[in-house]
């Protein structure tokens, strides 16, 4: 079994890791957190990558085209990471679901796959996969699944005027679309449902772990003798999956620029964003 480190220490300086692994970042949206999690590259190094599905918002671009400079970065980065010897894997989900023509091939170096299995320096197999292929409403009613993206860039919208409101009267950051998620009660059963979806999969498979995205929900655990990694969103939580050499396992939670850490460390009033810490589920 992959050990979950708990670190709540506001630690910001770079770490240098076996794997990463990042998913939904959803480059093309204004929801993304681009800048953020540029800053989360210069403090976090690794051997491999794992962009595990929803890189980039297919759906949302074919709809209205937004690419703000940050996001051209982010791509930027990634082919630099390749040059400087990185391993850097894409693995399609359902919002960039476009690149999945072109699994088996490499663009700039990134490798372009369906699913990877990647195995732990404490030598446990994990099946890395972006998840929507088990997300019966995505299959068999993508009518109900762009309803439900919209709804969701809608909270979005919500989470940014409410929390300035908050910002005022000094109160934290606080996320309604992550609130809704862990009460509503069909938003509770889904995870559940497709946590152990995906951990069945896995151990049909013949492998030890799974390691997916798609519902943005962060979690490190153990389902029926699986290890069911779920590297959480980049957009609300800004997670991410950490491989140690030791093959332990990490979820990351980056929350802060550079300069709002500088910020608080001063008494200044930081900007719309969490505060930074680094934890795990």
């Amino acid at each position: 079994m992959s050990a979950i480190v708990n670190r709540n220490d506001d630690e910001v300086a770079s770490r240098r890791y076996r794997t990463l692994f990042l998913s939904d970042i959803h480059l093309g949206t204004r929801g993304c957190q681009a800048e953020l999690l540029l800053d989360f590259f210069r403090h976090n190094e690794s051997e491999e990558l794992f962009l595990v599905g929803d890189i980039v918002d297919g759906w949302r671009l074919k709809t209205g085209w937004y690419w703000p400079q940050a996001h051209n970065d982010v791509v930027q980065k990634f082919l630099r990471k390749v040059r400087k010897g990185t391993r850097v894997v894409f693995v399609p989900g359902n919002h960039d679901e476009f690149a999945r023509d072109f699994v088996g091939l490499e663009f700039g170096g990134v490798e372009v796959e369906d699913h990877v299995l990647h195995k732990t320096a404490d030598g446990k197999t994990f099946l890395v996969m972006h998840g929507d292929q088990f997300d019966v409403v995505v299959r068999h009613a993508r009518w109900l699944a762009h309803l439900g993206d919209w709804a969701y860039d809608f909270a979005i919208w919500v989470n940014c005027w409410f929390n300035r409101a908050r910002r005022q009267f000094g109160l934290p950051y606080w996320s309604f679309s992550q609130w809704a998620k862990l009460k509503v009660k069909n938003a509770v059963n889904f995870i559940g449902d497709f946590e152990k979806t995906l951990a069945a999969e896995a151990r049909r498979r013949g492998v030890d772990g799974i390691v997916c995205g798609h519902i943005h929900h962060a979690a490190i655990r153990e389902i029926d003798g699986v290890t069911y990694v779920n590297t959480g969103d980049f957009v609300e939580s800004c997670t991410a999956i950490a491989e140690h050499f030791d093959g332990t396992l990490e979820l990351i939670h980056w929350k802060l620029l550079e300069s709002e850490r500088a910020q608080a460390e001063t008494g200044a009033e930081p900007r719309l964003l969490p505060a930074a810490r680094v934890a795990a589920e």
